[in-house]
């Protein structure tokens, strides 16, 4: 009893301690996920908390669930009217330019750390990929406006590259553990887990829209659904050998694009589940983190994350964009706004969890490059997008709406008349 109190204590005083702390991030314009992870660090084993938390499986399991929880959210909040106006480019990002940026990070870390080459991939695997929501509210909430085209471009490449990333760190822990097989296997894996993730997700998010549509459950259950069944979807599509995390994304966004019972209740909901999923996977990977080991790999992970930055994101960007109309000022900022986030940190853990005898180094790495990235590209995406004149005026203001469902429909009693308020004539001024 005693155990549970003091665990329950910890994990909710580091909630308040994040949520505290993102006021004051907010106002100084720190990026808030650079502060959940610092709230996991101090409190950590070599903080001023000094908590020991050193088990991978729970961890990539904690952060497997968040991580599908943001994913479906993602889908949930995207509009395919965004899909029609960025869809290839953003995809390209997702898909090309993913294994680009893994590429030349992976041979950069091959030198600059020592690593044999399937581990030295690995590590540019896990940093490949943009993070869904540092890029989604840095560009929503962060207080700068830019063209329809070019934000839409950058959310769909951050809510759609996971599942490539994650794909790619499957196929070399594999590689790693029993070799590399036939290239006729490893097309036969890729197309199992894009296609089944695609098909399961699709017509997951057309069930669960059309049951909410049509079980009219009480409004406080609605939400209770989606979350069980975007979990259930997540497992299972992984269970049949497709990607989860494509899965669950799918059916976001197909549910979140059809006429949905309750739907602004479904979004906040979410909204704040995401919040708190955001919250909990970066102060746990902060918590995992030691940074006592940091020492031996700093200046490697430095010069890694410099070209990140500098050249594997700037050259992905370029390259995929070419056959699509982008000035050279948007793809700049685009290849600027490519932050790393905690999916990096959560597939730098898949090593470990494969017990490859470079697993911690590939960790640590990436978790330095994450810090990095927040740091500098967070704090500097309302600059340059200043600097490079892509500001534009905001079409309106803030809108709150508010959704009101009657129980019943109003009927006019039988022989009852309807009266209709008489309206005062409108003067014209003379």
């Amino acid at each position: 009893m005693e155990t549970a109190s003091t665990i329950i204590l910890i994990g909710s005083s580091l909630l308040i301690v994040s949520i505290l702390t993102s006021y004051l991030a907010l106002r100084i314009g720190t990026p808030l996920l650079l502060i959940f992870l610092g709230v996991g660090l101090f409190a950590g084993i070599d903080g001023i908390g000094g908590i020991s938390f050193n088990d991978a499986n729970s961890a990539f399991l904690i952060g497997s669930i968040a991580l599908a929880v943001i994913l479906f959210e993602s889908g949930l909040d995207t509009k395919l009217s965004s899909y029609r106006a960025a869809a290839w480019p953003a995809l390209s990002l997702a898909t090309f330019g993913v294994a680009i940026t893994s590429g030349v990070v992976g041979v950069a870390a091959h030198f600059l750390l020592g690593l044999p080459w399937i581990e030295s991939f690995l590590v540019g695997a896990a940093v490949s990929s943009t993070d869904a929501a540092a890029v989604f509210f840095l560009l929503r909430v962060g207080g700068i406006t830019i063209r329809d085209r070019v934000r839409s471009t950058l959310e769909i490449e951050s809510g759609s590259n996971d599942p490539t990333a994650i794909l790619l760190t499957a196929m070399l822990v594999e590689a790693a553990l029993h070799g590399w097989g036939t290239p006729l296997e490893l097309a036969g894996f890729l197309v199992k887990q894009i296609a089944g993730g695609a098909v399961l997700g699709v017509l997951g998010g057309a069930g669960l829209a059309a049951f909410i549509n049509k079980a009219r459950l009480d409004p406080g259950l609605n939400p209770v659904v989606t979350l069980a069944f975007a979990l259930f979807l997540f497992a299972g599509t992984n269970e049949l050998g497709g990607s989860g995390f494509l899965a669950v994304y799918a059916a976001g966004l197909v549910a979140g694009n059809v006429k949905l019972r309750g739907a602004l209740g479904l979004r906040q909901f979410h909204s704040g589940l995401t919040w708190l999923s955001q919250i909990v996977m970066f102060v746990m990977l902060g918590l995992f983190a030691t940074p006592h080991d940091f020492r031996a790999i700093a200046l490697p992970a430095l010069a890694l994350a410099a070209l990140l930055i500098l050249l594997a994101r700037p050259l992905a960007v370029w390259l995929c964009l070419l056959p699509f109309r982008f000035s050279a000022n948007e793809k700049t900022f685009m290849a600027w706004v490519g932050l790393r986030g905690a999916v990096s940190m959560l597939l730098a853990l898949v090593p470990i969890l494969g017990e490859l005898p470079g697993g911690q180094v590939i960790f640590n790495t990436a978790f330095l490059v994450v810090i990095v990235s927040l740091a500098v590209q967070g704090w500097t995406i309302g600059p340059m997008a200043r600097w490079l004149k892509l500001i534009v005026p905001p079409r309106r203001g803030p809108v709150e709406r508010f959704e009101l469902e009657l129980p019943f429909r109003l009927q006019p009693a039988v022989g009852s008349r309807i009266i209709h308020p008489k309206v005062p004539p409108r003067v014209l001024p003379s």
